[in-house]
């Protein structure tokens, strides 16, 4: 099977790591000041699960968009023997990986790349399987790079999302202070639902994911949950530390001081969840 080809030089999109209006890191920025790095929402059981409901085997060729640091991408190369790409807008995480990958066995299967999620720098139909994590939610227009996904993946080859959705109502001033605090913005079902179907992907199949405590889906009303439960004290320690150095005190209080009045949010009113979407990208017939 042909690797995939690059049209040019991927773009270079580096997350901003500025603060929001509320002068406070997002728990993304957080997550990623992290030494050590944190699987995916969802942990293994859903990449296994991801793995299983599209059919990966060793034969196929897997691409994984804003994968961060990369983890999942190499689980599912070591667990089907596929061959996979990641690809993230952060410069900074895409070298963590790359780093990782050199010193395991993996090294010949797995292959990273920093790039722009709206334009990706692959040939058209050339995976077998794509998949869009939250990163996606992070953008301002996520229809242009499930288009890209699309674009990317062969004709009746799998496209898959893992995001973040909206399941309970929420004014919209608090909305928006929830996608400040996450660093992305969820969508609703049946908007990312949508947004696959627009660019020709059909035959939806959707699990529902949230109760897997991650630090996008909390389950404990304790402030700082999200980051403190999944967390060694070390790991908490050097986040923090990193954080002030980066945003200074001012921003490390805001962050502290903003879970505690949003985290109701999060887990009380059960407002945010998480869902695998997995569809087949249709094979246009000849007229």
């Amino acid at each position: 099977m042909a690797s995939p080809q690059f049209d040019g030089s991927p773009s270079s999109e580096p997350g901003s790591g500025a603060l929001g209006a509320t002068g406070a890191p997002s728990v993304l920025d957080l997550v990623r000041l992290n030494p050590d790095p944190v699987f995916p929402p969802g942990g293994q059981a859903l990449y296994r699960q991801l793995a299983l409901l599209t059919e990966i085997g060793a034969e196929h060729t897997v691409l994984e968009v804003a994968c961060g640091r990369g983890l999942g991408t190499e689980f599912l190369a070591e667990t089907t023997g596929a061959e996979c790409y990641g690809l993230d807008p952060n410069p900074v995480l895409i070298q963590e990986a790359e780093q990782r990958i050199r010193a395991s066995e993996h090294s010949d299967r797995v292959h990273f790349e920093t790039g722009s999620l709206e334009d990706l720098p692959y040939r058209d139909e050339i995976f077998d399987v794509t998949i869009g994590g939250i990163g996606l939610a992070a953008l301002a227009d996520p229809g242009a790079a499930v288009r890209e996904l699309a674009r990317v993946t062969r004709p009746m080859g799998s496209v898959v999302l893992v995001q973040l959705i909206w399941t309970g109502n929420v004014d919209s001033a608090r909305r928006e202070e929830l996608i400040a605090h996450l660093g992305a913005r969820p969508l609703l079902l049946v908007e990312w639902k949508q947004l696959l179907r627009d660019v020709g992907v059909v035959e939806l199949h959707v699990e529902d994911w949230s109760d897997y405590a991650s630090p996008f889906r909390p389950s404990l009303p304790r402030p700082f949950r999200d980051i403190s439960e999944i967390l060694s004290l070390r790991q908490k320690a050097q986040i923090l530390h990193r954080a002030f150095r980066r945003w200074g005190w001012r921003g490390v209080r805001g962050a502290v001081m903003r879970e505690i009045e949003i985290h109701r949010l999060l887990t009380r009113e059960r407002v945010l969840g998480l869902s695998l979407i997995r569809g087949t990208k249709w094979e246009p017939t000849e007229e």
